[in-house]
């Protein structure tokens, strides 16, 4: 892999890992499982009691794994799972745009997942160093 591919993957994986930890850290420590699993509830998505902790726990400690390129390929792909599940049961049925919590948003999300998923968290990572070692 070339230097500018590389730098190229740890943008994508820095910004993605910033945006998971940040939703993760939101529904954490702002709503907690019980907020989230109201808000889940309400949206029609099911056992809100389990899925709003799983869906906590994935974004924020695969957003945190994303930043600093651990286990970055399982990270994205838990996330990209995330993703899918944010697109068919809530999203997709608002249509395209964003401004009406349509799956714009989650859809480029859901790609840069899968990316990174099949692509690893390049060179500049920790999963990078740790492969360079003798």
């Amino acid at each position: 892999m070339n230097s500018r591919s590389a730098c190229g993957l740890t943008v994508l994986r820095v910004v993605l890992g910033v945006i998971f930890l940040a939703h993760g850290w939101q529904k954490l420590f702002g709503f907690g499982f019980h907020g989230v699993a109201g808000f889940f509830a309400a949206s029609g998505i099911p056992l809100p009691g389990i899925t709003s902790v799983v869906v906590t726990l994935v974004e924020f400690f695969g957003g945190l794994c994303l930043l600093i390129g651990l286990f970055t390929r399982w990270a994205a792909i838990f996330v990209a799972i995330d993703m899918l599940g944010a697109i068919l049961l809530v999203h997709l049925k608002n249509g395209f745009w964003s401004q009406k919590m349509g799956f714009e948003f989650p859809l480029i999300l859901l790609a840069a997942s899968i990316c990174l998923a099949l692509t690893g968290g390049g060179a500049v990572s920790v999963d990078g160093m740790l492969v360079k070692r003798p």
